[in-house]
C-alpha cells in the first residue's frame, strides 16, 4: 500500500509540474492578456455603439425598434391578436417567430464590426506614422566599371584595379 501511495504522490508531483510549464508558457500567458485586453476592449466598442450611434440611429428612424416584430405561428387558446405584444404572447404561450430580434442582434454585429474596422484602422494609421521610414540618403558608394568592386563614390581611380574612372 504504502508503495502505491509514494508512486501516486510521484504521478501528482509530475502532473504539477507538467501544468506549470503549461500555463508558464509564453503563449498562454499572452492568450491570457489579450483576453483580458478584449473584454476591456469589448466594453469601449459597446460603449461606441450603445452611447454614441445609437442614438442618432434611433434619431433617424424615428425610435423605431425592431425588437418587438415578430409573427404569430400557433395561438394555441385563440388569442384575440389585437393589440398582442412579444411580451403576452410569451406569457400565454403563444408560438412566435421572433424576426425582430435577429434583425438586432444582425444590425448590432454589423455597427460593432463597423467600429471596430474604424478603430483597427486608425491604431493602424497611428503606428504607420510612427514607423515613418526617414528618406533613403545618396549612395556614398559606387561600382567600378572595370573589376565591378565597391569604391568610395568620390574616387577617379579604382583602388582594385588601378583603371581610370570618370566623373559622373
Amino acid at each position: 500500500m504504502k508503495i502505491k501511495t509514494k508512486k501516486v504522490k510521484k504521478q501528482s508531483w509530475k502532473f504539477l509540474n507538467e501544468f506549470k510549464m503549461f500555463v508558464l508558457r509564453g503563449n498562454v500567458i499572452s492568450l491570457a492578456v489579450g483576453v483580458i485586453i478584449g473584454g476591456a476592449f469589448q466594453k469601449i466598442v459597446t460603449s461606441v455603439v450603445n452611447d454614441l450611434i445609437m442614438p442618432w440611429i434611433g434619431a433617424l428612424t424615428g425610435n423605431v425598434s425592431f425588437g418587438h416584430l415578430f409573427l404569430i405561428i400557433r395561438n394555441p387558446d385563440d388569442v384575440p391578436l389585437d393589440r398582442i405584444t412579444l411580451e403576452t404572447a410569451a406569457e400565454l404561450k403563444v408560438t412566435t417567430f421572433n424576426y425582430g430580434a435577429f434583425l438586432t442582434a444582425v444590425f448590432d454585429f454589423l455597427i460593432m464590426a463597423l467600429v471596430v474596422f474604424l478603430l483597427v484602422k486608425f491604431i493602424n494609421r497611428l503606428t504607420d506614422l510612427r514607423k515613418s521610414e526617414p528618406p533613403e540618403e545618396a549612395p556614398e558608394q559606387k561600382s567600378c566599371p572595370f573589376c565591378c568592386t565597391d569604391i568610395p563614390k568620390k574616387a577617379v581611380r579604382c583602388p582594385h584595379c588601378t583603371s581610370g574612372l570618370e566623373d559622373e
